[in-house]
């Protein structure tokens, strides 16, 4: 005779009517719930007769830090090295022990993490519906960084303001032909950039030309899609002036296809970056950007797994924009290195951050 499946959480928490957050902060005596809250999620536990051994209370025995395979190895995608080391530092703090996966679509992504023994997961970049379900069905306690997925705790840079600072420097700097380019329009952070992007121009007074922004390709190599992206705005019957690019990596291989034609950075166009990798500070011209503590992404994601902290929500750390040479404004030179703006809060007309 088949053994009878046993009630998952997430059918306790649709018996309840909550989320599996609630469920799970009700069931490990967790505060920041009512008492009528934590009682309806037992007495449905009861009732079901879920497997409350499931859960097991305190701090997470073994994390385990996920990332999608089509980012690269960590060594060629240093943005999620600093993640990883945030995330590390967390839980060697708290005597964790972490472990990484690198997991895609198709894969028996819940048999990989059984094998790591792992009861909590922190989910780092873009992961695709079909992995991010695989990921859900794990029905562990769940944060992810650099992405957005609704009913999990996600935590993220301030995006859509970064662009927006970005962007507004260099108009200030009296660029006329501002150009974009983006990564994958369907990640969240780059969704967001994007909308920054344009909130910039639409309060400059600036009309919006879907010619001025390129999308890189994702069949081709990652570094000759973004010479290609550049070529693409150096073809312009008015070519840009100023350039916003999604990352660091791909601000730099701009810069390198414009100086290979000729041109000046800054003198003839301007270029700015995000993420301040730590590569940006030493390329020649200096990179600007808009800098995020990458680590406390990690950090922050660790630490809400460790106390328990995953109830459904988006929480947007600061950013702050960081002018080197090669946005520099020529009548008006600023020191190297040095922030000229904190996104401390948000311009009084500027970006309602998405918090869908």
């Amino acid at each position: 005779m088949a053994e009878k499946r046993g009630v998952t959480i997430r059918e306790l928490a649709q018996a309840a009517g909550v989320s599996i957050g609630t469920v799970s902060r009700a069931l490990k005596g967790q505060p920041g719930l009512s008492e009528q809250t934590r009682s309806q999620v037992l007495q449905f536990a009861q009732q079901l007769g879920y497997d409350v051994g499931k859960l097991r209370t305190g701090k997470p025995r073994r994390m385990l830090f996920l990332y999608s395979r089509h980012v690269g190895s960590l060594a060629s995608n240093p943005f999620y090295s600093y993640v990883l080391h945030g995330a590390e530092t967390a839980c060697r703090e708290a005597g964790v022990p972490l472990s990484l996966m690198s997991v895609q679509s198709g894969e028996d992504i819940a048999g990989q993490v059984r094998r790591h023994e792992a009861d909590a997961l922190l989910g780092a970049g873009y992961f695709d519906p079909e992995a991010m379900e695989a990921i859900r069905r794990c029905e562990l306690p769940l944060v992810l960084v650099d992405h957005f997925y609704p009913g999990v705790r996600c935590v993220n840079d301030d995006n859509q303001l970064g662009a927006w600072l970005a962007t507004q420097h260099l108009l200030e700097g009296g660029a006329m032909r501002v150009a974009a380019i983006y990564g994958p329009p369907t990640h969240h952070s780059v969704s967001l950039r994007a909308k920054g992007f344009r909130r910039a121009l639409f309060e400059a007074g600036r009309l919006f030309d879907p010619d001025y922004e390129v999308t890189l390709d994702p069949v081709i190599d990652y570094r000759e899609s973004g010479r290609e992206a550049m070529r693409q705005l150096l073809s312009l019957p008015e070519r840009p002036d100023a350039v916003f690019a999604y990352n660091d990596s791909t601000a730099m291989v701009a810069i390198e296809l414009c100086m290979e034609q000729g041109l000046r950075v800054p003198e003839d166009i301007r270029v700015i970056g995000y993420d301040d990798i730590e590569e940006a500070a030493r390329f020649r011209p200096p990179l600007s950007t808009v800098k995020m503590d990458k680590e406390a992404l990690g950090h922050v994601a660790a630490g809400a797994l460790i106390d328990g902290d995953i109830e459904p929500s988006n929480s947007a750390l600061p950013v702050e924009l960081v002018v080197r040479e090669s946005s520099r404004i020529i009548e008006r030179p600023v020191t190297a290195d040095t922030p000229v703006r904190k996104a401390r809060r948000q311009p009084p007309s500027a970006i309602a951050a998405d918090r869908d």
